[in-house]
């Protein structure tokens, strides 16, 4: 089974669609991947999500930063089988709920990786509306490998450093993401 590192952008706002709890009224226009099986990393456009479909039901794992609140019920419109059933791990979720609150993904690369993101999500709604489609590309898939950097990393040294107290203080959290994909996770995909 293949581990993906997955970050969608999406076509509108909260603001365009009414609110947080409308969520499910964006719409997705890019998703980046990184595939551990193939190596390398993948991109889809709003016009190639059924060739995302396959990969992701052949995933045993789906790695991102806010996926299990953002990307995965997104995702998870887009498809007739539940993207929600794959095992996930999301490192927002895993650091809040270590620590009691979150962090940006940003301030988590320029600890731990030395590196930035090249923008804010709101740079990519205006990607797409301006039809800029490689820097919306560029910028998401710069968004999964900062996200699989931090993965690797944690998943190597056992912990991340994360800014605290509005960035005044850095907290080392402790993590545990040792291999935990199932064999096969057909069963609860459909």
């Amino acid at each position: 089974m293949d581990k993906l590192v997955i970050d969608i952008e999406t076509k509108n706002t909260f603001q365009d669609v009414g609110g947080y709890d409308r969520l499910l009224d964006l719409e997705i226009s890019f998703v980046g991947a990184y595939s551990y099986k193939q190596n390398a990393y993948l991109s889809f456009f709003e016009n190639d999500l059924g060739k995302l479909g396959p990969i992701l039901q052949n995933a045993g794992m789906i790695i991102g930063f806010s996926t299990n609140r953002f990307d995965i019920p997104i995702l998870n419109k887009y498809f007739n089988f539940n993207v929600k059933a794959i095992n996930s791990l999301d490192i927002l979720d895993d650091i809040e709920e270590k620590l009691g609150h979150r962090v940006k993904l940003d301030q988590l690369a320029k600890a731990n990786l030395n590196i930035s993101k090249t923008g804010h999500g709101l740079d990519a709604i205006k990607y797409y509306k301006e039809g800029r489609l490689d820097e919306l590309e560029k910028y998401c898939l710069q968004d999964v490998k900062v996200t699989k950097e931090l993965y690797d990393l944690g998943k190597k040294q056992g912990y991340l450093l994360v800014p605290t107290n509005y960035g005044a203080d850095v907290a080392k959290v402790e993590l545990n993401w040792q291999e935990k994909i199932p064999s096969s996770s057909a069963q609860t995909l459909f």
